[in-house]
Order: C-alpha cells, then structure tokens, then sequence
C-alpha cells in the first residue's frame, strides 16, 4: 500500500520560508514523478512542482524562482523549499504521486 505523509507546514511572515516535506511508503520511489499541489480556499487545486524520476524538474510560473522540489532517494523523501514566502501562497499543500495523495499540511502566509 502506497503512502504519502506531508509535514512542515505552519504559519510565517510574508517574506518567510518554509520547507514541506513528504515521506513516500511502499512504492519504488526513485522511478516515479512526484508532485507538490495546492489548494487555497475557493479555489482549484492547482500543481506547484514536479521532480521526475531521472531528477530533472518543473515548476508553475507562480513559484519559479522561489519554490525548489527535491529528493532524498534514501530517506524516500520529497521535499518542497519555499522562500520569498507571500500571502497568496496560503493554502493547503499537497504531496502526490499518481494515483496517490496525501492528506495535506495547511501553510498560511501572514502580511
């Protein structure tokens, strides 16, 4: 059974950082994309970040610049580094791995 534990989310400053992480059981984790998603109040869930199984990686326009996807193969473990933090980056994150979700950690970005 496949499953996708989130952590570190919370609240910070606009201007903050924060670093999610996701723990990956019971899949080969190396071989398969895993995905960061989103979803603030009201509105769709939307893909923030990709790490693909060869490593390379893509982000939405939103966050490029200032949100890194990583891994760590031997921890299985992805990560998602967020700096330059901004109110409009409150909202629930979501660590995928197709068909897979986990049950999300709330970031909120005060002003």
């Amino acid at each position: 059974q496949v499953r996708l534990v989130e952590s570190g989310g919370g609240l910070v400053q606009a201007g903050g950082s924060l670093r999610l992480s996701c723990v990956v059981s019971g899949t080969i984790f190396n071989v398969r994309a895993m995905n960061w998603y989103r979803q603030a109040p009201g509105k769709q869930r939307e893909l923030v970040a990709t790490i693909y199984g060869a490593g390379s990686t893509t982000y939405a326009d939103s966050v490029k610049g200032r949100f890194t996807i990583s891994r760590d193969i031997a921890k299985n473990t992805v990560y998602l580094q967020m700096t330059s933090l901004k109110p409009e980056d409150t909202a629930v994150y979501y660590c995928n791995s197709v068909p897979f979700w986990g049950q999300g950690t709330q970031v909120t970005v005060s002003s």
